[in-house]
This record gives structure tokens, sequence and C-alpha cells, in this order.
């Protein structure tokens, strides 16, 4: 591997950190220089980082894993520093290009590939991942479930979640199926729901969802996965479950088609001719 001080090109990497500027990873590069030193969230993400790091397999090599909302790069270089290959994606290309100059100063880049993509693009890419990063995005989405329908279809072994969610961690019981004379249940503490968003949020337009405990536990499992562990604040570490599908894999399949652009008329059949319908 060549030496730091070969990568930095001109001006020095302080000058080229400060060029590249604004960061919102606070990146340990070589020499000791930190691009996001002075970061209001402090040494962010690193101290997530903490949290999470003893629930993810010291050793991925031969592992694909993918970063979705990547930034500039953080947790795509902690992967891919214990083997894995990782695609990293976002959204802004100020931040792809700070991601792959960092990952040049970190000696990752035959490691790592960045790409603009939105989320929703997943749908359209043909490969599947044994570790997704789906952390701090879900909230930002209009369109939120669907997203997460896409990303656990590529899903293969573990899928770390995080989201800004609403206070609480209780779990009301719900029932597997109610009359519309009990709607009332729907008020109940740990009842599964989402608070809407309809202005800014920390002078944020795009924070746009907070879901309670429940309700991300929920959704995980009707995207057909089993949660592991709370690694941290927020945090779910979730996997494939082995008797439980997704329901696009099942009887919602065709709206999941539909709603990626794809042929849905064969699928349809299942949802017109098994009413009443069991989830």
């Amino acid at each position: 591997m060549q030496e730091a001080t070969s990568r930095t090109g001109e001006g020095g990497i302080e000058e080229q950190v400060k060029t590249l500027g604004p960061w919102f990873h606070n990146l340990h590069l070589p020499a000791g220089v930190q691009t996001a030193p002075h970061h209001p969230f402090g040494d962010f993400p690193s101290f997530k980082w903490k949290d999470l790091q003893g629930s993810i397999p010291e050793n991925l090599e031969g592992w694909s894993a993918l970063d979705i909302g990547c930034n500039a790069g953080f947790y795509t270089f902690e992967l891919a520093k214990r083997g894995a290959h990782v695609l990293g994606i976002d959204l802004d290309p100020h931040y792809l290009k700070q991601a792959q100059w960092a990952a040049q100063q970190l000696g990752l880049e035959h490691k790592t590939e960045f790409r603009q993509m939105q989320v929703y693009d997943l749908a359209h890419l043909d490969q599947r991942f044994d570790l997704i990063i789906f952390m701090g995005v879900f909230y930002h989405l209009r369109y939120p479930v669907l997203a997460l329908d896409i990303v656990t279809q590529k899903l293969n072994k573990l899928l770390v979640f995080q989201t800004l969610t609403m206070p609480g961690e209780e779990v009301y019981p719900a029932p597997p199926d109610m009359s519309m004379d009990d709607r009332q249940a729907m008020l109940e503490e740990g009842w599964p729901k989402m608070a809407f968003i309809e202005h800014k949020l920390a002078g944020d337009v795009t924070n746009w969802w907070a879901p309670n405990h429940a309700g991300i536990e929920a959704m995980l499992r009707t995207c057909g996965l089993n949660i592991i562990s709370h690694p941290g604040h927020e945090m779910y570490l979730a996997e494939p479950a082995s008797d439980r599908k997704s329901v696009v894999n099942g009887w919602n399949g065709s709206e999941y088609l539909s709603a990626i652009g794809k042929n849905w008329s064969e699928a349809a059949k299942a949802k017109v001719e098994h009413k009443p319908l069991e989830r």
C-alpha cells in the first residue's frame, strides 16, 4: 500500500480537506487529520459506530456490502477495513467526491465503489448484498416503506437500520385482526405508527417521518425480517426470517412491482383471486 503522503496530491492533506468542505462525516485520516473535528454532534458518526461495531462480524472477507446514503463514506470504510467489498450510494455529488478522495487517503479505493443513486434505484440493480447499512435515510424519504421494501429485497444476511423516531419504546400487542369499530386501540401507547412532519424539523424540510419503536419493528417484520438486536439508540439489526416472507413476495407483490415500474399483471391475479386476504 502506498504511504498516505504520496496520496495527498497538491496542497497537502489539510488543504485538500478544507477545499473539499464542508464535511458532515468526521473522518479520521492518516497523520491525525480529521475532516470535521468541530462537528456539532461531536465525533460523528464514530460514536454511533462504537455502539454498532460489536454487532458486525470482525471478518467480512468475501462479503458484499451496501451503504445507503453513504455521505463521505465513514461506514463504507469501516466495513471495507474488515474485508468487505462495499458499494456506497448517495444522491449528493459533493459527498461522493469527498468519499472517493478519502478512499484514496485510506488506501481503500480497491475495496470500495461510490455511485450517485437514489435508494429507489436499487430496485433496478441486478445485485444483492450480504450486509446493508440503511442508517439516517428512512425519515428523509417521501416514500419510506417502498424504500424499505426495495432495500430488503436486496438483502442476503444482515441489515443495519436506523431512523429518527418518536419518543418511547412501548409495544402494544396488536391483534392479527380487528373490526372497524375497534380503531380506538390505534391510539394506545405503543401501537405501531409514524408521525408525519408537514413542515420542517430542526430546520430541515426533508424530515418527513418519525416512526415509533413498535412501528419500526412491525415494518421490518412485514419485510420478512427477524430483529436480532438493538445495538444502539434507534438502531435495529435484522436478518431474513426462515419462517416468514416479505409481503411483496406474497399477496402484495403486484403493488410492489407496479411501484418499481415492472410488469405486475400476473402477480395481481393472486391478490384478486384470494380474497379475503390473509397477511
